[in-house]
């Protein structure tokens, strides 16, 4: 199985509006530990091994560019 990168969200705005009301209820100090709990929940959602791979290569490629 491959990575999904496209769009698959049918609001994408509004799954933004929620990952940012989620952090706006946090105080600035439980941001980067909030963002681990969400990645481990979708990680164990995934449940594939070789596309969390795929995933974490997609991101960090993302952030190194």
């Amino acid at each position: 199985m491959t990575l999904r990168t496209e769009n698959n969200l049918p609001d994408p705005d509004t799954a933004y509006r929620l990952l940012v009301a989620a952090h706006r209820r946090l105080a600035p100090d439980l941001h980067a530990s909030f963002d681990a709990a969400l990645v481990l929940l979708l990680a164990n959602h995934i449940g594939d091994p070789e596309i969390l791979r795929q995933a974490l290569a997609a991101a960090a490629a993302s952030v190194e560019a």
